[in-house]
């Protein structure tokens, strides 16, 4: 499937920034289960620099900087990607087995998965998270049904409530409302999940959706999105990482779906913030999000984005789906 994105950030600030740096996360991956055919950056005001470089994960990642009095900041990413469907190949280790790769052994060797074990800004190491996963890691249980088990669960037991969280929202507190976002419950799996000695990283991406019987899609009205993704050791190299979805309760190696495309990976979201920054002025800030997905040829407008994007205010640094 051939997808466009556009993804517009419009901020408002009062009174005027006298200078910024900010760090982009919004070129999606090139990868075997996608291909980056194209993407371009806009930023207005033009900065004084801009330099790309890849991260230790291997997201490519933007560095742009102002250096003059600017009221407002706007930043465009425009990418068309064409997403691969992915065979479900069957993997029989078991968790425990799974976790065990993972423990140090003098002289053993080293599995690179293993960053993604330890806690990280936004997913600490608590008992409430290990307890709520127990009931799906079953002695003996392969991963790859634990893990499906524990998106269902959560995909379940937890509701989801626009606004009901922001970007620095405990994810031990979303926990114990048993509700949130998609950053919210990517962050609850992932806490599970290592609790229990696994390798999982965070996946900042979009997923197309669908307009409702009898409307029209409206543009701009998509968000970003996040999931969880899961190391299986007993698989070919290149094909270890298993995505699950569990906002949607949808899962599948690379990723869930061909609608889905996939822009950073992390240990969590601080990592790969879609745009984030440090400013000189600016005490007062309105943050607006417009984002579109749809498949390639269908003419979305940037007009129709920023037009959607202004009734779109947040608070947080990104709107989440």
């Amino acid at each position: 499937m051939k997808l466009q994105l556009t993804h517009v950030t419009h901020y408002d600030y009062s009174p005027a920034v006298e200078t910024a740096q900010h760090m982009a996360y919004l070129q999606p991956l090139d990868a075997p289960f996608q291909r980056l055919l194209s993407h371009s950056l806009d930023i207005h005001p033009t900065p004084a620099q801009t330099r790309l470089s890849r991260d230790v994960f291997g997201n490519t990642r933007c560095f742009f900087s102002l250096q003059t009095p600017h009221p407002a900041l706007d930043v465009v990413a425009r990418s068309v990607v064409e997403t691969l469907a992915q065979p479900r190949t069957g993997s029989q280790i078991s968790w425990e087995k799974t976790r065990d790769l993972f423990r140090y052994v003098s002289g053993g060797s080293f599995e690179r998965a293993s960053e993604f074990v330890f806690v990280s800004p936004h997913v600490p190491r608590h008992a409430d998270f290990l307890a709520y996963a127990r009931p799906s890691f079953v002695p003996g249980l392969c991963l790859l049904e634990a893990a499906a088990d524990l998106m269902q669960r959560i995909h379940a037991d937890f509701s989801y409530v626009s606004h009901s969280t922001q970007v620095n929202t405990p994810a031990l507190e979303a926990l114990r409302k048993r509700r949130g976002v998609c950053q919210d419950f990517a962050h609850i799996m992932l806490a599970c999940l290592r609790a229990n000695g696994l390798a999982a990283r965070y996946v900042s991406g979009y997923m197309m959706t669908q307009a409702a019987p009898g409307t029209v899609k409206l543009k701009g009205g998509d968000a970003s999105h996040a999931w969880v993704s899961v190391y299986l050791a007993d698989l070919p190299e290149g094909r270890r990482w298993c995505d699950f979805d569990p906002t949607n309760n949808r899962w599948g190696w690379q990723s869930p779906g061909e609608e889905y495309v996939t822009l950073a990976i992390g240990r969590d979201f601080s990592d790969v913030s879609p745009l984030r920054g440090v400013i000189h002025g600016g005490a007062q800030s309105t943050l607006s999000v417009g984002v579109t997905v749809e498949e390639s040829g269908m003419g979305a407008t940037l007009d129709d984005v920023m037009r959607m994007s202004m009734g779109q205010s947040q608070s947080q640094s990104q709107s989440q789906l």
